[in-house]
C-alpha cells in the first residue's frame, strides 16, 4: 500500500482537464464491462478484466489490490483516462492479495463479472473501501456490491467456484513473476509508471495516445 500522502496529494489532478470526461464515462459505462482478453503474459490473460475497447492500441495494466488506499485514490483518475481517450485505451485488471480482506472483495468482483455488473460493482466497492478494508469479512463491500446490482446469494454461492479459484491463482503467481512489491502498480504498453501519481499516469497514457498520430 501506497503512503496516505498519496491520498492527500490526488485531489488537485487535473480537475478541470477531466471534468466533462467524468460525465462521459458515466454515461458510457454500461458499454465497457469487463471482459476476457485473449492474450498470455505474466502481464495480461485471458481470464483478465477487461474497461473499456478489447482491442484499443493503449493498455493500461494495473496490478490492483481492492484493499489498497492507494488503489482507491487512483480509481477516480484512472476512470477519467478512460473517458478521456474512450477509443485507444483500455484497462487490464490484476489482482493482488496484500491486505485483509482482499482476497474476498476479490472474489465478489468476479461473481459480478459472471453476473454482467462488473463495472458498476467495482465502483461502489472501491467508494465504500473506507468502510470495510480492516474486515476480514468485508461486509461493508457486499453490501455495497447489493446496491449496484450484485445478486448476493447467487455471489456467495459461486465466489469459490474452481474457475475463481483459478484466476486467483494465476494472478497471485504472475505478481511474483514481475516482481510486484506495492499497489498500484501500472504498466503502459508495457512500460512501467516510474513514480505513481495521476498526472504521471496520464502524461504516460497520452503519450502513447499520441504516438498513434
Amino acid at each position: 500500500m501506497r503512503t496516505r500522502t498519496l491520498v492527500l496529494s490526488l485531489g488537485a489532478f487535473c480537475l478541470a482537464v477531466f471534468a466533462a470526461a467524468f460525465v462521459i464515462y458515466d454515461r458510457s459505462e454500461s458499454s465497457t464491462e469487463a471482459t476476457a482478453t485473449v492474450e498470455q503474459t505474466p502481464f495480461v490473460r485471458d481470464h483478465s478484466p477487461v474497461i473499456g475497447p478489447e482491442n484499443a492500441p493503449v493498455t493500461i495494466v494495473e496490478f490492483f489490490d481492492p484493499s489498497c488506499e492507494g488503489c482507491r485514490a487512483m480509481h477516480p483518475y484512472v476512470k477519467q483516462i478512460l473517458a478521456a481517450y474512450p477509443d485507444n485505451v483500455r484497462l487490464v485488471l490484476r489482482y493482488v492479495l496484500f491486505h485483509k480482506g482482499s482476497e474476498k472483495a476479490v472474489r465478489i468482483l468476479e461473481t459480478a463479472r459472471n453476473q454482467g455488473v462488473y463495472v458498476s460493482v467495482l465502483n461502489a466497492v472501491m467508494e465504500a473501501q473506507p468502510q470495510w478494508h480492516d474486515d476480514a469479512e468485508v461486509k461493508a463491500a457486499w453490501e455495497a456490491a447489493r446496491s449496484a446490482g450484485l445478486d448476493v446469494d447467487k455471489a456467495r454461492n459461486q465466489m469459490n467456484a474452481p474457475e475463481i479459484n483459478a484466476i486467483i491463482q494465476q494472478d497471485a503467481a504472475d505478481v511474483q513473476k514481475v516482481g510486484i512489491t506495492g499497489t498500484p502498480t501500472f504498466f503502459v504498453n508495457g512500460q512501467p509508471l516510474s513514480k505513481l501519481g495521476p498526472q504521471q499516469l496520464y502524461d504516460l497514457v497520452t503519450s502513447e495516445v499520441n504516438a498513434l498520430k
